[in-house]
């Protein structure tokens, strides 16, 4: 009934107006119309392709034209230990909790509900954010702060950063470093002193008086190599040592496990190489290696590379998760199809 109405409107259209006038106005009106009458659909019915990585089956992660209207080129996704995502939509400066399917928000920065949240993305040398996430674990002493975990207690250590537990939570790994010169406290006291001093003989007299207290504290606290930073973890058979070897700490590289990652390697923290990295992988967010150690894929500008040479363009947030037994590589995409952003399992 629909079609059968438009094609009256366009011969109306074509015998009211014209001759000189009447081939104009078919460029302009017949292109659209064609397009409705054989079903084909013009510019406004046309959808965006899905992308290159997109798969049979995803899941739905968050709407994006539901009541939140969100443009998916805006947000930050961060994955939290326990697979809930913290959605950030930097136009407004949102916040979303999405949790087994379900979106909650939006929270404003500051909000006690995004409270345990936003410390994942904060410096891993910040302690107070590391007390805060690994409540139980982190404990401060006195001055220092000591790790407990399976009844065992390591430390008082000055700094701890770079800290990593495994999913199962039964292992960890971190860099730390017994001594220091000066606590951040007493930095800010001596930093405040300085400022306050009335002359440049006072100042002159603090920073001696702040110079022997440290170099003190260094001779009693065991030397240099109690303030360079060494690897505290309860993983048997470690052997990696930053003083002598370049590399960093990866919890998010295997399930369940922490590897050391280089510019060239990947290699378990007992010195093992598992893998050497081609200069295609140089400065690769992120690098993921099965759970056999067969095979290894590469996250970089967007693009999630196999070893065997398969690639998933136009994807994001690739991380390891674990359901029913099954380690799976998951990857997010936004689906024009479903207006939404999407995730897909693959078997790791």
């Amino acid at each position: 009934m629909k079609r059968s109405l438009l094609f009256i409107v366009l011969i109306c259209l074509v015998y009211t107006n014209p001759l000189s006038a009447q081939g104009s106005l078919l460029k302009k009106v017949t292109g659209a119309m064609k397009d409705e009458l054989l079903g084909t659909g013009g510019s406004s019915s046309k959808q965006e392709a899905e992308p290159a990585c997109a798969c049979d089956q995803p899941e739905n992660v968050l709407d994006m034209g539901g009541r939140f209207k969100l443009d998916y080129k805006e947000l930050n996704i961060t994955t939290m230990d326990d697979g809930s995502f913290l959605a950030l939509d930097r136009r407004s400066g949102d916040y979303y909790i999405v949790r087994d399917g379900t979106t909650q928000g939006p929270y404003k920065d500051g909000d006690p509900r995004i409270a345990g949240y936003n410390i994942y993305n904060s410096d891993s040398r910040d302690m107070n954010a590391l007390l805060t996430r690994y409540k139980g674990i982190i404990s401060k002493s006195g001055d220092k702060y000591q790790i407990t975990m399976g009844g065992k207690t390591w430390g008082p250590y000055a700094e701890i950063h770079d800290f990593i537990v495994t999913r199962s939570g039964d292992k960890f790994a971190c860099m730390a470093i017994e001594n220091v010169a000066a606590t951040e406290d007493e930095g800010k006291k001596m930093e405040d002193a300085m400022k306050n001093a009335k002359s440049d003989q006072e100042r002159m007299e603090l920073a001696m008086k702040f110079s022997q207290q440290m170099t003190s504290r260094m001779m009693q606290g065991g030397g240099p190599e109690s303030q360079m930073p060494k690897l505290v973890t309860n993983i048997e058979g470690a052997t990696f040592n930053p003083l002598q070897e370049q590399g960093n700490l990866s919890g998010s590289s295997k399930y369940d496990d922490i590897l050391v990652t280089t510019y060239n390697s990947i290699r378990t923290l007992q010195g093992k190489t598992l893998f050497r990295l081609t200069n295609e992988m140089t400065g690769a967010g992120n690098v993921f290696v099965n759970s056999s150690n067969t095979k290894y894929a590469y996250y970089n500008y967007g693009t999630l590379t196999f070893s065997d040479g398969k690639s998933l363009p136009d994807c994001f947030n690739p991380h390891l998760t674990k359901s029913g037994g099954q380690v799976s590589l998951v990857y997010m995409y936004y689906s024009p199809k479903r207006n939404a952003i999407v995730q897909c399992k693959i078997p790791w």
